[in-house]
């Protein structure tokens, strides 16, 4: 129903449901997924900051349970450096980039499709920062790959 709400642009309704179930969450596993969620949810309707601090919450409950190179923290590294993004924040940006490019080329073959992803997006924060030559280094690792 959070997931509907979301699609149809009714925030508030979403935000009031995932309040719910987080307060019902059996388990640190449900919390997790809220917090993600949550995350996603500031995140669409421009609260950056708020965003993040769900993100934080779903990163630091995590690595509670897992290691701190476990693969299943990757998305959530790629969308706090989006958030980042839309602050315009692109050192932050490009922390977490690398942190999760850092894990996938750990637990990816050399040359897995995400990698290629990864490499682009740390290519374009760095275009964005004006450092041009790592940009040519970072799409030229994504082009061998493709």
């Amino acid at each position: 129903m959070c997931k509907l709400m979301l699609k149809v642009g009714h925030f508030d309704q979403a935000e009031k449901l995932y309040s719910i179930l987080l307060e019902n969450a059996s388990n640190n596993s449900d919390a997790v997924h809220i917090y993600h969620q949550l995350g996603w949810l500031k995140n669409d309707q421009g609260k950056y900051e708020e965003a993040v601090s769900f993100y934080k919450k779903h990163l630091r409950t995590k690595r509670k349970t897992l290691p701190g190179d476990d693969a299943s923290l990757i998305n959530t590294y790629n969308s706090t450096a989006g958030v980042y993004e839309n602050m315009g924040k692109y050192s932050k940006e490009l922390e977490f980039y690398q942190k999760s490019l850092k894990i996938s080329e750990k637990t990816m073959p050399p040359n897995h499709p995400d990698l290629v992803t990864s490499y682009n997006n740390i290519g374009l924060v760095y275009r964005k920062m004006g450092e041009y030559s790592k940009v040519l280094s970072y799409l030229e690792k994504a082009l061998i790959i493709l």
